[in-house]
């Protein structure tokens, strides 16, 4: 293996670790817990059951930010249902080290009942539902009337449903999970993100009558000197 692919994989795994179950005292555990202030506080007249989270381009950290999200709701006391909705490249069973034998996709072509494809995670209040098996049409599954009706009964089994979709720029899979969510929520990487590719992805969410509850800046570095330092004074 290079030395290029070593350091990917390193990056790869610090991507998907849970910060807010192995620090949940540490700085960036914090900003996901104002982050769940944030949307609780979005909507005061109407309630937040479904929420989709997506980014422009890939490698964004919105799979991250979803999983963590879930984690905090959960924390909060909610029943919260984290749901991988990226059929292209699902990546929530490696970050809670789950198999992936069946899934979404075999719940949308009815291969498998809700309750066979729902798994239980030993974080309180949060259940998880993984991709399954990779389908060759992603996007007519989640589109499709029976995705819809998933979406009806889950909400009445959990108080917070999260996707994590794929980037918007890439597929139209995000575009229509988000028609069907409550809010949707766009990921930025700091550095990365390009104002143009947010532009056109904020327009294609738009035109798709997507609630966009806001944006999440990812990988942002904090100066020492921020007062979030010196308020905590824990280090990450």
């Amino acid at each position: 293996m290079s030395n290029n692919k070593k350091k990917n994989k390193t990056l790869l795994t610090a991507a998907r670790k849970l910060i807010t179950t192995a620090n949940s005292k540490a700085i960036v555990s914090e900003q996901f817990k104002t982050l769940r202030t944030n949307i609780n506080f979005s909507m005061p007249d109407r309630e937040t059951k479904t929420m989709l989270f997506t980014s422009a381009s890939p490698s964004e950290g919105k799979s991250t930010v979803a999983a963590n999200s879930a984690v905090v709701f959960a924390q909060e006391g909610k029943r919260v249902l984290l749901i991988d909705g990226d059929m292209r490249k699902p990546t929530v069973h490696y970050t809670f080290h789950l198999t992936n034998t069946s899934g979404l996709s075999n719940l949308l072509t009815g291969q498998a009942h809700l309750e066979g494809v729902i798994k239980h995670h030993e974080i309180e209040n949060l259940d998880i539902v993984t991709c399954g098996p990779i389908p060759p049409n992603p996007a007519e599954l989640l589109g499709s009337n029976r995705m819809e009706k998933i979406i009806g009964d889950l909400k009445e089994k959990y108080d917070m449903i999260i996707f994590d979709a794929p980037p918007v720029l890439s597929v139209t899979d995000a575009q229509i999970l988000s028609n069907l969510c409550d809010g949707t929520v766009i990921v930025l990487s700091a550095g990365k993100t390009q104002k143009d590719a947010l532009l056109k992805a904020k327009e294609a969410l738009i035109a798709s009558k997507a609630n966009i509850l806001g944006v999440v800046l990812n990988n942002y570095v904090l100066q020492k000197d921020h007062y979030y330092y010196q308020y905590y004074g824990v280090e990450e």
